[in-house]
């Protein structure tokens, strides 16, 4: 999978693409990850790349220009472009499965109070939010995304068993998780965990997670 990402702070983006997993699957090749600076395709001597919104309002939006001139040499027939925004489509494990699928990923964020609607109209296939709430741009958007993918390519988690039973991939919260030591501060692990009783303990497992999805989010069991 190759992903480009277009934003103005690039220096938010590079430094968390080197760390962890998502290093390791881009050092590897699994995963190809290239920053765009927009101000590369800035418009006159201080390569602006927003303006004031027609019709008044506060803040300043996006322009066109450089994100059509920087997304356009990028994209070919495969790529899929998304622009990371408040209003998008919620960005959940379903979706990650569905962008994970594809070849070539753009991800477009947003800053300041917004985009050109035209770069919605005509340069995106989709809109994507991370959640209900506003953040000061598309950056932290784009890393989420870009690590929930990677999380799905093959070869890139050590065990791909995990992906499995993990909250969100059966449609359930994921169960309790226990370690060494078997007590802590008067508090134990569940004898079924030690019991070495494997029917028993995915069992406990099933329930657990049953429980905790109807408590926490009753609306995935809806």
């Amino acid at each position: 999978m190759r992903i480009d990402v277009v934003t103005i702070f690039p220096e938010l983006i590079r430094p968390y693409l080197a760390t962890s997993l998502l290093g390791k699957a881009i050092a590897a090749g699994t995963l190809t990850v290239e920053v765009h600076d927009l101000r590369d395709h800035g418009l006159g001597n201080h390569r602006s790349v927003d303006d004031a919104p027609y019709g008044g309002g506060a803040g300043m939006v996006l322009r066109p220009e450089p994100i059509f001139a920087a997304v356009e040499p990028l994209r070919t027939e495969d790529s899929y472009v998304i622009l990371l925004s408040p209003r998008g489509t919620v960005f959940r494990h379903a979706v990650a499965t569905r962008l994970a699928a594809r070849g070539h990923i753009i991800l477009i964020c947003g800053r300041y109070e917004g985009v050109d609607e035209r770069v919605a109209e005509a340069l995106c296939d989709e809109e994507i939010s991370i959640g209900d709430f506003v953040l000061a741009g598309g950056e932290l958007g784009a890393l989420v995304v870009i690590e929930a993918l990677s999380r799905l390519l093959p070869g890139v988690l050590g065990n791909a068993g995990s992906l499995e039973t993990e909250s969100h991939a059966a449609g359930l919260l994921e169960y309790p998780q226990y370690t060494r030591p078997a007590e802590f501060r008067g508090h134990s692990v569940p004898e079924v965990l030690l019991s070495g009783d494997h029917a028993q303990v995915d069992e406990w497992r099933r329930e657990r997670s049953e429980e905790l999805t109807r408590r926490r989010r009753p609306d995935l069991i809806d």
